[in-house]
This record gives structure tokens, sequence and C-alpha cells, in this order.
């Protein structure tokens, strides 16, 4: 891999207003115009780390918690958590705001999966991330079990050969059920 960067210099913060055109019939934020934004954000994130052209790989784990109305205001907080070779995974935070109301809650968790690329589309090396806060350092130690279980999902991974997940699937040491 290339130099290591701090995970804190991926950061990127977004802001949008729920306007009309953005809701659905309960006038709440619609679902994809939500997952448009926290692709932007992350893909942001991603690029910020790797100073490359970025490319969406995977959006796993989007839990829609509560719905998030008309006129509130929606912060996106999208870091990269951690870089394998050429893919990061990228957390991502959504929080609504009810101005007005003086209230703002987390309303979304997502984590997304990058790849960088050079001009002709192939995937390229990235820096490593370095973790500081305790929060950034439980998110990195949980990414490569994270990414494991993407690909055995994905069948691209025999899950005997997903180490961080053996527990998961109740495998000894060699890849046996207990």
């Amino acid at each position: 891999m290339t130099k290591k960067k701090s995970a804190r210099n991926s950061e990127v913060i977004m802001t949008e207003m729920v306007l009309p055109n953005d809701t659905n019939t309960l006038h709440n934020l619609m679902g994809g115009k939500l997952m448009h934004w926290m692709d932007i954000v992350a893909a942001i994130a991603a690029q910020k780390h790797s100073n490359r052209i970025v490319v969406t790989a995977s959006a796993d784990s989007i839990s829609f918690k509560h719905p998030i109305s008309l006129g509130n205001v929606v912060t996106l907080k999208a870091q990269v958590t951690r870089a394998f070779n050429s893919s990061m995974e990228v957390y991502i935070e959504v929080w609504a705001e009810d101005i007005p109301a003086n209230k703002k809650i987390l309303t979304h968790r997502a984590f997304f999966t990058f790849v960088a690329v050079d001009q002709n589309g192939r995937p390229i090396e990235v820096p490593e991330i370095i973790p500081e806060t305790p929060e950034e350092i439980e998110l990195y130690e949980g990414a490569l079990r994270r990414r494991q279980l993407r690909l055995v999902l994905a069948k691209r991974m025999d899950p005997k050969d997903a180490v961080e997940l053996r527990s998961i699937f109740d495998l000894d040491n060699k890849g046996e059920k207990a």
C-alpha cells in the first residue's frame, strides 16, 4: 500500500434541506433520494482519502431508523473506516433536524464500499487508514469482518476462508463445523 493517512482527513459533512420534490405522499424524504445523497457524501470521502476517481462497489447495512420530514435539514457525515488494496469502506451517519422545534435525531447509518480506479477504470492502490479516536478504532477493527461478510454473502468468498467470521458460522480453526 502507499502512504498512510488519518481517518479524520477523509471526513465530509454535507447538508441538504428536504423540499417538496424530495418527498413521498406522506411528506417524508424518499429513500432513493436519501441513498443518492449518501452515495455522494461517501464518494467524496473516498476521493479525499485516495485522491483518485472512485466508483461505488456496494451499499450495505442501510438502516432506516426514522423518517425524515418535509422541511427538515439533513446532515450527512461520511468517513473512510478502513482501506484495503484498492477498496475503501465508508461509514455514513444521517441526522435530521427540525430547526423550529429545536430537535435533531440520528435517522440512518450505512456502510458503502468504493474502489479507486485509474483513468482506464482499473482498480488502483489506496493509502492505508490510521484510526485515532476510539470510534475510529472500533469502526476500523470491525471493517474486516464486515468486508468478509459482504464477500461471503456475494458468494465471492467461501465461509471457511472468512477467518474473522468463524464464530458467526460456528466453525473451528480448520474451517470445519464445530
